[in-house]
């Protein structure tokens, strides 16, 4: 999962951002409410974690201002303010969830798995493109019955890849939706995982399933579905 963390402690969104990632989440920080309101406008993230007592804009607006741009991701209020009128607001703002600081790294996992199963895009557990499958519950992707060990950038990009099959899918979309960020849109990254990515699908002389359009970006389907293109 990509997700947005505005959050103004540093230590906090350091600590939440270590988590996470250390879960194979992609992690966002934002420090402020107009800079939050600005990066969850900007990208598609699957979650929001969000502080209330923020500099510029507060949570419960950040939280308007999200719902109102049309962005539906799922957010997470995470606050030292626990009062009552906080957090029905929240709700009534939009909000899905609300957990109080001091909080348990583990219940904001599992709080974010529980409200990412809720979110209406969220896609099956199981998925399937020619004969590759890719589980998302045990992280394990197979290609004509033969595991396939990745690393997790070459699993979130193929997970997206097999989300949307014979779809052609733009280096930036590929950026947005699997990097952080801060990442460097002009590096060589994407091309080498796709390339790490296709050598090891293809192991064995099997047919490929990514194909690069010139200009366009990537696309992956049936072998029959890429030679008519």
């Amino acid at each position: 999962m990509k997700i947005l963390v505005v959050e103004d402690d540093k230590d906090v969104a350091s600590a939440v951002k270590a988590s996470l990632s250390s879960g194979s989440h992609a992690v966002d920080i934002s420090e402020d409410g107009v800079d939050g309101v600005f990066m969850a406008r900007s990208y598609d993230y699957d979650a929001i974690i969000l502080d209330q007592n923020l500099p510029k804009k507060d949570g419960l607006t950040v939280c308007r201002d999200i719902r109102s741009s049309g962005k539906n991701a799922p957010i997470i209020f995470l606050s030292v303010d626990g009062e009552m009128e906080t957090k029905l607001s929240a709700f009534r703002n939009g909000a899905d969830d609300y957990m109080t600081k001091p909080f348990s790294f583990d219940e904001l996992k599992a709080r974010i798995d529980a409200v990412g199963r809720r979110a209406p895009k969220v896609k099956k557990a199981v998925l399937k493109v020619y004969d590759v499958t890719l589980d998302l519950n045990d992280f394990m992707v197979t290609r004509a019955g033969r595991r396939i060990r990745l690393t997790r950038k070459e699993f979130h990009m193929l997970q997206y890849f097999m989300g949307n099959p014979g779809i052609i899918l733009s280096r930036a979309q590929l950026m947005e939706h699997i990097w952080t960020a801060d990442s460097n849109p002009f590096s060589n990254t994407i091309e080498a995982h796709i390339r790490n990515l296709r050598m090891k699908l293809n192991a064995g002389g099997l047919p490929n399933l990514i194909a690069n359009l010139q200009g366009r970006g990537y696309i992956m389907d049936t072998p029959d579905n890429l030679e008519k293109i």
